[in-house]
């Protein structure tokens, strides 16, 4: 066995390694790893019921038998079994390093370990192993955390292709939604796409399927939130400079950011700790925009009364109900009937925990007459194309020698060359158009974008409504939210709440009926404001506890 056992292994790693858990505990101490939370599987390390290498073992052998039906995993690491085995003789000396010690997770693989290959999904980084790695992994492992695999993601975080469906790569390929595991039968989708969406770029699968405890995402707009809300689980979208993004494959930094997708608010606020680490990142000097609580800790805003006196907002216009587009007789709604339903009653439960209800509470740029300070009518902006050149090709000159590729341009080629290979299945017309900016002749409407951006989202958009009617948080339907608070890098935590029906694209064929999908409840606020919102969202998911594990899977 190599280092770490890539795709072609993977299913045959845990009936090898993990045999022993099952063929040799009598039923009634055996730990169920399915939905196990971690202060549950602390509480059982600590009791002596399960050790580090059992939990290892067990989330092996769940990975040998549904990985096939699911796609989640793109590497395995070989040596899980030998740092849990490390872990539990520290604690049998005494030594607990904190809630993560000899807790299995998983990291998406843009994030780079330099025990297991990082290679963003693209064909060109396959296998590659960088010279250094992430601080976020740095401070998982100084955790105790094991990092038991890496996670399946849309190629690049999205940004090869326009179209590509989400937890797509052409190292992966495609990731399916437990929730649904099957492929679209649809003439034109039939490609081996999933028949429900899985949220993307980053990938909630495996932590939904309990092939690990928790795991890390990343997100531009969107790709923690969109997976947490497609696979019913719990998340964190940070608000940009709380975790470190040295060592993470870029898109942006104006937007980039890492943060937990787990299947507890709990669990979310024990990782989001650890990722965050206590003292800003030299590496990343937007690491001192926040300051973290007193010992990373996060668990002190879990208090089951949260919501009492919290002013809640709803932004009604597009978010809930239709808008009117300034100068045009187009209209915009974001929201299914369904979905209003789900959020009906979320509202009513958040009122009979004691929260104030402040309704509507729209957002100004969302409703502003004036088509130049509207946000439905801001066209398009280049910080994403802009950033993706001038921060990809420094990463690429951070790697050295080992880089596979030197610039975006090397990229672009190579995928071309190999394309034959499967480099290029929905094509990298996102790649061509950042590397084709000048970035000096670009600077100045890029410089123009982002201030347009930071003032329609945040300036004119979420502070002005949540400083005008002073609210602790705004309520979102799902990830509907994600875009306006992406731009100014604001934080979300994501809560599961129920399902609704899948819909959108062509008819199913005769006799293939979708199955409902996930919806989640999002609670955000402006920078730095994590502490309340997970304080909100935890007293939520108390007073519902509507998240079920995939059916079938157990």
């Amino acid at each position: 066995m190599t280092m770490f056992e890539s795709r072609p292994g993977i299913l045959f790693v845990a009936p090898l390694m993990g045999v022993s858990l099952f063929s040799c505990a009598p039923a009634e101490a055996r730990f169920d790893v399915v939905e196990a939370t971690i202060p549950e599987m602390q509480q059982a390390m600590e009791e002596g019921r399960v050790t580090s290498r059992g939990l290892v073992e067990a989330y092996l052998l769940r990975i040998a038998l549904y990985e096939e039906r699911v796609n989640a995993v793109i590497a395995i690491n070989a040596n899980a079994l030998v740092e849990a085995d490390q872990l539990d003789q520290e604690r049998a000396e005494g030594r607990v390093r904190g809630p993560l010690h000899g807790i299995p997770v998983a990291l998406k693989d843009n994030v780079h370990t330099t025990h297991l290959p990082t290679t963003g999904g693209a064909l060109a980084f396959e296998g590659f192993v960088p010279p250094y790695e992430a601080t976020l992994t740095t401070n998982l492992r100084e955790a105790g955390a094991i990092i038991l695999a890496k996670t399946v993601m849309t190629e690049l975080a999205n940004f090869t292709a326009a179209g590509m469906p989400g937890n797509y790569s052409a190292v992966g390929g495609f990731g399916l939604n437990p929730y649904d595991p099957r492929r679209d039968p649809r003439e034109g989708r039939n490609d081996g796409r999933p028949v429900m969406g899985t949220g993307g770029s980053s990938s909630g699968i495996g932590t939904a399927m309990s092939f690990w405890a928790v795991n890390v995402g990343t997100e531009t707009s969107g790709s923690i939130l969109s997976p947490a809300n497609a696979n019913m689980l719990a998340a964190i979208k940070p608000t940009v400079g709380r975790v470190s993004r040295y060592g993470v494959i870029p898109i942006t930094a104006d937007q980039d950011i890492a943060g937990p997708l787990a299947r507890t608010v709990t669990d979310a606020a024990i990782f989001f700790g650890a990722l965050e680490g206590v003292v800003p990142d030299p590496n990343d000097a937007s690491t001192t925009r926040c300051e973290p609580p007193p010992n990373g800790d996060y668990t002190a805003f879990l208090r089951a009364d949260g919501l009492q006196g919290a002013r809640i907002g709803i932004p009604r216009a597009l978010y809930y109900d239709s808008v009117r587009v300034p100068g045009t007789d187009r209209f915009q709604n974001r929201l299914s009937e369904e979905g209003r339903v789900l959020m009906a009653e979320a509202i009513q439960i958040l009122a009979a925990q004691g929260a104030t209800i402040v309704d509507p509470a729209d957002i100004p740029s969302v409703i502003d007459p004036d088509p130049a300070n509207n946000l439905l009518t801001s066209g398009g902006s280049s910080v994403l194309n802009y950033g993706m050149k001038r921060d990809f090709n420094a990463w690429l000159a951070s790697l050295g020698e080992s880089a596979p590729v030197k610039t975006l341009t090397e990229l672009r080629e190579w995928n071309l060359a190999h394309e034959r290979a499967g480099s290029l299945k929905y094509g990298q017309a996102r790649l061509d158009s950042s590397d084709e900016l000048d970035l000096d002749e670009a600077r100045a409407q890029y410089e123009a974008d982002r201030a347009r951006d930071l003032y329609l989202n945040g300036e004119h958009g979420v502070d002005e409504v949540m400083i005008d009617l002073e609210l602790d948080a705004l309520l979102f339907p799902g990830s509907g939210g994600a875009g306006i608070l992406a731009r100014p890098g604001y934080p979300t935590v994501i809560v599961p709440f129920g399902f609704v029906a899948s819909s959108g694209g062509p008819p199913m064929p005769e006799g293939f009926d979708p199955k409902p999908r996930p919806f989640g409840v999002s609670f955000s606020g402006m920078a730095c404001s994590e502490p309340r919102l997970i304080e909100l969202a935890y007293a939520f998911e108390q007073a519902t506890l509507r998240r079920v594990a995939p059916p079938g899977m157990q």
